[in-house]
């Protein structure tokens, strides 16, 4: 019986496979830049399963995949019978008879996890409303690339306790670094991950309080897909919590700012702070895809050992 290594969050690899993973992904970066051939999964296909939508998780996963020599095939949910009808236990059987990988976006976690314990093939968790661990490769790709380790650096995350604030209360564990959490009340993450997490996650209500000393400063819009009907209320609870260039000032001199787009400017980032020297937001985008790559690369062959 095959081992199958899935990754439906962060703390699926061990510290040593995470890094092993952002690593593998610079040098997937380099070769790519160098227009390397290189065509690991020839006759590959990878099953995307999209319930809710995205521009960067499709382009990436699917333009990954074309670059590795393999075919991405995209569902959306439409195409699938997936909680449909169709217990997910049996989409998953089937789907994953066929496939050599899959990759889903959906609202549930328990989706994801269902499926993957029924599948005999590597599952990726593209973003559910509690995770999204593909964006954390990415970004941690980013800031190794740019400013080293992050083991023993303070982050700060502004803004809901949302998946991508899980996610990151997950990778600090891992990776050994101290996060601020800087959110307004009403809108602090999941009770039981800040009791896990109690000795290196600080929650503050004050901004400034919560950036001070940090090396990193990442947000996310305020009300994510499926939230559109709080909008306005939301808006009011976070006026005080965007991110701008006066605010990196109050962190450390070489603070990086991270976002993982869609961003609406001049709600949680001032206008003009996409283009500030801080941000590295449009590297961070670009490394979803070299992170997936070797996500992929690193699943498939974990599962085939």
């Amino acid at each position: 019986m095959k081992n199958i290594r899935h990754f439906l969050t962060e703390l699926d690899l061990s510290q040593a496979e995470f890094k092993q993973v952002i690593q593998r992904a610079t040098q997937l970066k380099q070769m790519r830049n160098r227009d390397e051939d290189f065509t690991p999964f020839k006759n590959k296909v990878l099953a995307m399963i999209f319930e809710k939508s995205s521009t960067r998780t499709r382009v990436s996963f699917e333009a990954g995949m074309a670059q590795f020599g393999g075919h991405a095939m995209f569902l959306s949910s439409r195409d699938t019978q997936l909680g449909r009808g169709e217990p997910i236990q049996d989409s998953s059987k089937v789907i994953s008879s066929m496939v050599d990988i899959v990759m889903i976006r959906t609202f549930s976690h328990k989706i994801v996890e269902e499926f993957a314990a029924h599948s005999s093939v590597p599952v990726i968790n593209a973003l559910t409303d509690e995770y999204h661990p593909c964006q954390l490769l990415a970004d941690m790709q980013t800031y190794l690339e740019h400013r080293g380790d992050i083991q023993g650096k303070t982050v700060t995350w502004v803004g809901d306790g949302n998946n991508m604030c899980h996610s990151y209360m997950n990778t600090a564990k891992l990776l050994d670094f101290k996060l601020n959490i800087a959110c307004p009340e009403g809108y602090d993450p999941d009770p039981q991950l800040l009791a896990d997490n109690a000795d290196r996650v600080t929650v503050y209500r004050d901004l400034n309080e919560a950036v001070k000393n940090s090396d990193l400063i990442v947000t996310d819009v305020w009300a994510s897909m499926g939230q559109e009907e709080e909008q306005k209320a939301r808006e009011k609870s976070f006026a005080d919590y965007q991110v701008s260039p006066a605010l990196m000032k109050i962190a450390n001199k070489d603070a990086l700012f991270m976002h993982c787009l869609p961003a609406h400017r001049g709600e949680e980032i001032s206008e003009d702070m996409l283009e500030d020297s801080s941000s590295v937001v449009f590297d961070e985008a670009e490394n979803r895809l070299h992170a997936q790559k070797a996500l992929m690369e690193f699943l498939i062959n974990a599962s085939n050992s």
